[in-house]
This record gives structure tokens, sequence and C-alpha cells, in this order.
């Protein structure tokens, strides 16, 4: 089965203070994970490791058949798809006065703002991503004048215009209503049916859908747990790395929380 990520006894050090300490971990092809912990626990990076903008201070990182060392990070991020609340706030201003269209467009070209030729073909894909995201509505306004889940379901979309292999969504719902966040989780149900691996990562628990298969638990900068989600999101091991107690029930198909007083 091929190994979608590897890393291998990975371990990070900001300065004199270890972030990531000896983690090893796998996604094979075919599996969509979700990524839980508290604030601090090293979500973000294990992230910024898996995209190549922080090389582990130890440890063997293999993404996507690139090895770390060997190959060519800027070319590995070409296939990776990535929506966090940090691109909001790095390019926020240039993002404000584009077009929904041209947000989506501009992901062929991984910048942001439309600088480049657009073809026919690249037209009919971002038509397709709109109609598929029900975003018939907004076309033409600017991305400032929307909501927030429909400024996410652009970014998404935008994500998606190169086809990537691997697609991080960090917090998608953070800021979102009832309403809009069911929304998004439906839209993370029709992209991990795609041929797209996903890494979903949240701090809430009932988001995992029942399309997410297996569960990486962080604690402390450590694997707490990893595995399919019903082994992982237990009321012990949730318990432990939370710091509550936390009782854990299924409906659905997703796992929703209560926390014992």
């Amino acid at each position: 089965m091929t190994v979608i990520i590897r890393m291998r006894n990975v371990s990070w050090m900001r300065g004199t203070r270890t972030i990531l300490h000896g983690v090893n971990w796998e996604v094979k092809e075919g599996e969509q994970w979700a990524i839980l912990g508290l604030n601090g626990s090293g979500k973000t990076s294990l992230l910024n490791i898996v995209t190549g903008y922080q090389y582990p201070t130890r440890g063997e990182v293999e993404v996507l058949g690139y090895r770390f060392g060997q190959a060519s990070l800027p070319e590995l991020r070409r296939h990776i798809g990535f929506v966090s609340s940090s691109l909001l706030d790095q390019f926020h201003d240039t993002l404000q006065t584009e077009t929904v269209e041209d947000v989506i467009l501009s992901g062929k070209f991984a910048t942001i703002g439309l600088y480049d030729a657009v073809t026919d073909d690249d037209w009919a894909r971002a038509e397709s991503f709109i109609e598929s995201f029900r975003l018939e509505a907004i076309k033409g306004k600017r991305y400032a004048t929307l909501s927030q889940g429909e400024k996410r379901k652009t970014l998404i979309a935008r994500a998606l215009m190169t086809n990537p292999k691997l697609l991080i969504l960090d917090e998608p719902t953070v800021g979102l209503d009832l309403l809009a966040r069911e929304e998004m989780l439906s839209l993370i149900e029709q992209i991990a049916a795609r041929p797209c691996h996903v890494l979903y990562v949240t701090h809430y628990i009932e988001e995992i859908v029942e399309s997410i298969t297996h569960v990486l638990l962080l604690q402390d900068g450590r694997i707490a747990a990893a595995g399919r989600k019903e082994e992982v999101l237990t009321d012990e091991q949730l318990s432990e790395a939370f710091r509550l107690h936390i009782r854990v029930h299924w409906e659905g198909g997703r796992p929703w929380v209560s926390v014992r007083r």
C-alpha cells in the first residue's frame, strides 16, 4: 500500500525548546485523518513539517514520495492544498479586493491575486467548483463582501484547483455558525470522496465526519494515540489528552463528547 506521509523519530526544536518529540506516524493510501490536540500540543509544527516549511531537527520525513533532504520541497508543495486562518491573515488586504472567481483561479498558480493568463479549461474547472460548492449566488462578488462560510468555501475551491494529492484543512470551521459549519462538514465529505487525502485539524471532536477514517491525537508534542478513529476516540485517551473527564458516544457516524463534572 502506498504511503502518503511517513515520519520516523521526528523531533523539532525552537531554540532550546523541543516542540515535537520522537514522532512516528504513517498515513497510507485511502486513509483520511483528523488531527486533534490542545493548543500547544504541536499540531501547527507538524503541519509545517508536512508542507516542507519547517525541517525536522531530527528524524526522517517522506511526503507523497518526496524524501526530505533528497527532493525539492517547492515541488512537493505543488501537490499539497492548504487552507488555514494564517493564509487569511497573511494576505488579508489582497484577498479583499479579488472576486470569487479570481480567488479560485489563483489557486492554479499558487498565488494570492491573479497575475497570469487563464485558459478556457481553467475557467471550466473554476466553474465546476462554484457549482459543486453552491457558490453561484456570489459569482462576481468581492471576497470582502462574503460571509465567513462563503470565504472558507472559496478558499477550499482555490486549494483544489491544482488537483492536489493532499489537502490540509486547518480549523476551517472557526467562526462559523451552526448551519455554516454543517454545510462545511458536508463539503468535507464530498472532498474525501475525491482521489485526495485529507488532513483535517480541529478542536471539535464532533466534526470528525464519517469519511474521516483515522485520528492522530497529540499531547505535549508527542503522539498520544494514532489509528482508526474508533480505537483512538475513547473516554480514557481523550480524557488524558484534553485533561478533562470526557465521555464519548457515537451518533450518525460521528463521535460526540460530554464533559463529566
